[in-house]
């Protein structure tokens, strides 16, 4: 979805999605998770309510013109129907449709709140119960491997990027909006994460190799975005769907296409790297990922299961052994 599109949802859409984005100070990014979240719900209200002919494409479904009593009037069951319906027809894995709860619940919170709806029984909604497993990232070795793939015409260019991935644990929607001018010569970088709140993290000796090198060879003629620090080959600031399709390709090259990795997965890696070899607590690791909260931050704290071993391998009583009887000892 993009943003242009939240002009063409209904008004009690567009005017809920204003106020996260000018009130709430919620990201372009988050801004359109909702949007599309709330779209897709309103479309199966249309379906469901038979105001489009079931033969329509679910995913062609115009919304603009749903009547208002149809959102306002959903119920609890609507709602339950909708969810059902991500999982068997959509196949939503229940993370995402625990997301959708989510801005189902909110949306109708901000039509209570605004006088639109009296009875809110959105606000009793339940979200599918998640799986808290522990997140999956690239050994050392693996991200030594990774890094030494990148080669091609814009091999400075994305060894940069796979550097900072690496290192400084970046969102996706950070890296490919960080500008030149973020990056300040007592060798910081100011990234702007979720809800549009600056951090600034500390360049480690490889990133700050990887800028110089990029930026010895980052073009600077008929630029379109000056200030971008990573350019498409047509000179605009690189998209993310550009920045996920190198990720891909030196998985690829490194031999890891089929492990499940991509470039959140990146994310995960620094965050392990660092805590596992660089004895980072999680209070500064919180710092450098830019997490509201702990609890967040606590999945990347994992220990992998040699050093469990070694935990217990390293317990004192480890050599305290019963001793065998005596040979020739009479019973």
């Amino acid at each position: 979805m993009r943003y242009e599109e939240i002009y063409t949802l209904p008004p009690l859409v567009t005017d809920y999605l204003n106020y996260l984005s000018a009130i709430k100070n919620k990201s372009d990014l988050t801004v359109l998770e909702y949007a599309s979240d709330i779209r897709l719900f309103l479309r199966f209200l249309m379906l469901s309510h038979k105001l489009v002919d079931k033969s329509t494409d679910f995913d062609e479904i115009n919304v603009s013109e749903i009547p208002d009593n149809i959102i306002l009037n959903a119920t609890l069951n609507d709602a339950y129907a909708f969810l059902t319906y991500c999982r068997t027809v959509r196949k939503n894995d229940t993370n995402a449709r625990a997301r959708k709860a989510v801005s189902i619940k909110r949306f109708y919170r901000y039509l209570e709140i605004n006088g639109k709806i009296e009875n809110n029984v959105m606000a009793f909604i339940e979200s599918p119960k998640t799986k808290r497993g522990l997140p999956k990232y690239l050994t050392l070795d693996q991200s030594t491997d990774l890094l030494r793939s990148v080669d091609g015409k814009n091999k400075e260019r994305d060894f940069c990027i796979l550097t900072l991935f690496l290192n400084c644990g970046l969102r996706l929607s950070e890296l490919v909006s960080i500008n030149i001018s973020d990056i300040r010569d007592n060798g910081t970088l100011v990234v702007t994460g979720k809800g549009n709140k600056e951090r600034v993290i500390y360049l480690n000796d490889a990133c700050i190799s990887a800028i110089r090198s990029y930026m010895s060879v980052r073009p600077k003629d008929r630029v379109v975005d000056r200030d971008a620090l990573f350019l498409s080959n047509r000179l605009t600031r690189i998209s993310r769907e550009m920045v996920q399709k190198t990720v891909q390709k030196f998985l690829e090259k490194a031999g890891m296409a089929d492990k499940g990795f991509s470039t959140h997965k990146l994310r995960h890696t620094a965050a392990t790297l660092m805590y596992q070899y660089g004895n980072v607590d999680p209070l500064q690791l919180k710092e450098i990922l830019g997490h509201e909260n702990l609890s967040t931050t606590e999945i990347y704290t994992h220990i992998n299961n040699e050093q469990l071993k070694k935990a217990v391998d390293s317990n004192p009583l480890n050599d305290v052994k019963i001793k065998p009887d005596s040979e020739g000892k009479k019973s």
